[in-house]
């Protein structure tokens, strides 16, 4: 039997603790990122407790729970932007592609090259819709023009967007509808050609018909990227993604095949949340 553990303050919840229980079980796929009893504290509040998962490689994995239950943090340890918040404590191991990202020699840069993000909001430069795109490529110091124009080209097809936009390349990206804008934000998450991409509740100030969009890109891109998104809409996460995972109060309560979990979750707290009586 695998490992659970049940305390007062838990209200009965039995939380998965093991690597093994928390793995998504028989016919998955290899694991981009392994997350090994992961810890977090701000200052000295702690946000996670005891985290174990694999994300499976090039399949799209949602993170669902009530708001403040630690789906952002966690997402946002798979690169290290935590780092940028101070008094933040990390415990534990995660593993990208096998490389442990929080070890000393780790180079930080390198893993937010691998390990794309888009966030809430939608965050264009001031730029040209041409350098929004390729800002990630000047950056690391790429300025040759051919390989400039086959990386925007290339980038803005892969967000479905070249069509759109490709008369119009040095208009200001600011002047794209909301879902054109967080289009354009994919587009520059995968020209510098990530092997991950972490999306933060992308879809949340979009219109329904951007948001079709935006779930329609995501299902084409998994043939090439691993996604991890959270979303704070339960049907998205059923139609988007592949695993679900469900998170309480920072801790990992289920996560297996969406299909599963969301038809016949295994735990009730799970079932309570996805049917709407708390949350």
């Amino acid at each position: 039997m695998p490992h659970t553990e049940t305390t007062g303050s838990d209200q009965g919840l039995r939380i998965r603790t093991d690597v093994e229980f928390a793995r998504a079980g028989p016919g998955a796929g290899p694991s981009a990122i392994v997350v090994e009893r992961a810890n977090l504290w701000y200052s000295q509040k702690q946000a996670l407790f005891d985290i174990s998962m694999d994300i499976d490689a090039r399949r799209v994995t949602a993170f669902i729970g009530p708001s403040g239950c630690g789906k952002s943090t966690l997402l946002r340890c798979f690169n290290r932007m935590n780092d940028l918040v101070d008094g933040v404590r990390t415990t534990g191991r995660f593993l990208v592609t096998g490389q442990d990202i929080y070890a000393p020699e780790t180079d930080v840069i390198e893993v937010r090259r691998r390990v794309g993000m888009v966030f809430q909001k939608s965050n264009p430069l001031p730029k040209s819709i041409y350098e929004n795109v390729v800002y990630g490529l000047r950056i690391a110091g790429i300025n040759d023009r051919a390989t400039l124009d086959a990386a925007c080209e290339r980038s803005l097809r892969g967000a479905a967007l070249w069509d759109e936009v490709k008369d119009r390349l040095n208009e200001s990206g600011l002047g794209l509808s909301g879902g054109q804008m967080q289009r354009l934000c994919i587009a520059r998450a995968i020209a510098i050609e990530p092997e991950i991409i972490l999306m933060d509740e992308p879809c949340s100030a979009l219109d329904p018909i951007a948001t079709l969009k935006i779930e329609e890109l995501i299902f084409e891109l998994k043939s090439d990227y691993t996604i991890v998104i959270v979303t704070h809409n339960l049907q998205q996460a059923a139609r988007v993604s592949d695993k679900t995972a469900f998170f309480w109060l920072g801790k990992l309560v289920e996560y297996g095949d969406t299909s599963q979990l969301f038809t016949a979750p295994r735990e009730k707290h799970t079932e309570d949340y996805i049917t709407g009586r708390f949350g």
